[in-house]
């Protein structure tokens, strides 16, 4: 049963007020990028991968597609020129969720809200996200001219304003997880981090950004301090410093 949390008022109104002129300003780019991905590619130009965030709540994390829409089935010829080939060697077809809660029961039968399903069924979507995660190419054939693009500037992170919009996330908080992360993060310690929103930005984002020695266990602990301690004041401040580490060097 997931944790009942809820954003405070005037978070929630910030976020609305803001992301609403943001999404109404940047319109016509909306527009522009979307026309890109269709005229270089046949597809849709949304991407969705499912997220954990605040209270453990699984939702649909948007993005513009950056990529083929052959990407995945072209892992298995690509496997040769993965970095990662030796940390990830395969994975199982993927089977999508299409509903926000999982719960385990002692039968291994997982339920999604009004559904049952397999837990072995959920094991393979997990292990397909969690091969995704794995695959490191120079050069990615995989990724669109537009995508490099959209990429390098970030703009393929915008339609999660979208996501701000409908409730799932905040303009700062926790980067949401994948499910393969979220589902180790069990601990009396970790869990602290899901008393946030998922955010657009955060606390790691503007302080460890560019530096070479930041690991996972020091990202958890700023995740774990900006839920104890977030406020409005301490998210303008973040806010105001976002622009500023987006033109540092990112060693992620």
């Amino acid at each position: 049963m997931r944790p009942s949390v809820k954003l405070p008022f005037v978070k929630r109104a910030f976020d609305i007020i803001v992301t609403g002129i943001l999404v109404l300003c940047l319109s016509p780019l909306f527009i522009i990028v979307a026309i890109m991905i269709r005229l270089e590619s046949k597809g849709p130009v949304f991407y969705y991968s499912y997220r954990v965030g605040m209270g453990y709540k699984i939702f649909k994390f948007y993005k513009f597609r950056s990529m083929r829409t052959d990407a995945d089935q072209m892992v298995d010829k690509l496997k040769h020129l993965n970095q990662y080939a030796d940390q990830k060697e395969e994975a199982l077809k993927s089977y999508p969720l299409t509903r926000d809660e999982i719960a385990y029961t002692k039968s291994n039968i997982l339920v999604k809200d009004d559904e049952l399903f397999n837990q072995h069924e959920y094991e393979k979507y997990k292990a397909s996200e969690e091969k995704k995660a794995f695959v490191k190419i120079n050069n990615d054939p995989r990724i669109t001219k537009v995508g490099k693009i959209i990429r390098n500037s970030s703009i393929d992170e915008l339609p999660q304003l979208f996501n701000i919009l409908i409730g799932d996330m905040s303009l700062v908080g926790n980067r949401p997880l994948p499910l393969y992360e979220a589902e180790k993060l069990t601990t009396d310690k970790t869990v602290g981090r899901f008393l946030a929103p998922a955010g657009l930005t955060g606390l790691w984002q503007v302080t460890e950004r560019g530096k070479a020695g930041m690991d996972a266990e020091s990202r958890s602990n700023l995740d774990i301090e900006y839920a104890l301690k977030h406020n409005f004041w301490m998210d303008l401040k973040i806010l105001i410093k976002t622009p500023i580490a987006a033109f540092q060097h990112e060693n992620v």
